[in-house]
């Protein structure tokens, strides 16, 4: 089978100790009843036999098609199985065949579209991170390998033109206008947002989970054609270009999503970075137009002298997205695209909130100044991933921001581009 990845993860090399984070945190991990046999055999009658059975659960609710245990948790949230050294002890003593699938596989993605193999990278790593965004040919698709997967017969199957339904069909032809659009580095990040949000509308009214046919294969076709036309994409740039609504709101949603989190995450990491932004911008209780005058006041003095690499990051981060998230998860192309834009506006308020980028905006001259925003942006990428974008609370924030992904979708995604 032939495979492709983004060139960043063909320079991506586990950091392991030195990591600073480590992705037995936060996470459930699942074992499949296989790979529970495979540990089970390699420490039978050893030392870690009696640790094996204790801390490796079986899952009460498990039935067909369901994993048959999950590894319990320390009271830090972190794995019972990691040692002192941040490193796994399994790992260390047995190698890599007795490690679930999910600890075997992260931080790779995997999926087979119509006969081909993708591996892309997930943001809870690190270095994954810092590869994807600080590398201005990070997102170039090379040929690989596919033991780059790690466990390439776990990737997930997607439909491609052998596909059953409309939806599937034709999802490669939707993805690869959408990641056209946002390379369009002439328009502002903004402006590609919004033709995203345009397309989707326009989609939506015949392209759809569940959609099995289509009597007119051609309106598809054509809608896409619009969104490759210089002309299509000028009047929507210039449409976004003249919107200007208050941005309380924005700085408003972008706070309540981290308040929704706050609390309920344990790692010390996500805490201190977490209250530091809060902090940044007056507190949990700040008033969001007093919230919006700083952040508008600092993007004033850093953008020009640091904007593009800012965008650059918001342009891997989208492109990415696209390549490891398949839009077909969501009910509708529509809510794929707000998610996305919601996650884009809460990335931007966080990292304009983050101690460091502050001080950058009274001195963003310094010769290190692009090295510490770098640094800045990596955590607030990562820590967010893991913590925040996956979250429920952000999910429901987003159905009900959206209205549903219906109709009205897109003049309310105008609220969550005003400060991007």
């Amino acid at each position: 089978m032939s495979a492709t990845a983004p060139r960043y993860l063909t320079r991506f090399q586990c950091l392991a100790d030195t990591c600073e984070d480590t992705c037995c945190a936060g996470l459930v991990v699942p074992v499949s009843d296989a790979r529970w046999k495979v540990l089970r055999d390699a420490v039978a009658g050893g030392p870690d036999a009696a640790r094996v059975e204790a801390l490796v659960l079986p899952d009460p609710g498990s039935g067909v098609g369901a994993e048959a245990a999950y590894i319990a948790k320390r009271e830090d949230g972190l794995c019972s199985f990691l040692d002192a050294r941040k490193l796994c002890s399994l790992h260390r003593a047995y190698g890599e065949a007795v490690l679930p699938d999910a600890c075997a596989v992260f931080p790779r993605v995997a999926t087979r579209r119509a006969g081909r193999l993708e591996v892309t990278g997930s943001f809870g790593c690190p270095e994954v991170v810092r590869l994807c965004l600080l590398a201005e040919d990070a997102l170039e698709p090379v040929p690989v390998d596919a033991s780059l997967a790690a466990r390439p017969e776990l990737a997930r199957a997607l439909g491609g033109e052998d596909a059953a339904d409309a939806w599937t069909w034709h999802a490669a032809r939707v993805r690869e206008v959408a990641l056209r659009i946002l390379e369009r580095r002439e328009y502002p990040y903004a402006s590609r947002l919004f033709m995203l949000g345009e397309l989707a509308r326009r989609l939506g009214a015949f392209y759809f989970r569940g959609t099995e046919a289509f009597r007119d294969e051609a309106l598809l076709l054509s809608t896409l054609s619009d969104f490759e036309a210089p002309s299509t994409l000028d009047a929507l740039h210039a449409m976004v270009s003249s919107v200007r609504l208050p941005g309380g709101p924005w700085a408003g949603i972008c706070g309540a999503v981290l308040r929704a989190r706050i609390d309920g995450v344990r790692g010390a990491r996500f805490q201190a970075w977490a209250r530091a932004i809060q902090a940044s911008y007056g507190g949990p209780s700040a008033a969001p137009d007093d919230v919006w005058a700083q952040y508008s006041e600092r993007r004033a003095r850093l953008e020009p002298v640091l904007g593009e690499r800012i965008e650059q990051y918001f342009r891997h981060h989208a492109v990415n997205h696209w390549l490891r998230n398949p839009f077909t998860d969501s009910p509708s192309v529509m809510d794929s695209v707000f998610k996305l834009t919601l996650r884009a506006a809460m990335l931007r308020w966080a990292l304009f909130g983050h101690p460091e980028v502050v001080a950058l905006c009274e001195d963003p001259t310094p010769s290190d100044a692009r090295a510490r925003l770098d640094a800045a942006a990596v955590e607030c990428f990562q820590l967010s991933a893991k913590h925040l974008e996956q979250s429920p609370e952000l999910h429901d924030l987003a159905q009900g921001l959206s209205g549903g992904a219906g109709p009205d979708s897109l003049p309310r995604m105008l609220v969550l581009l005003q400060g991007m």
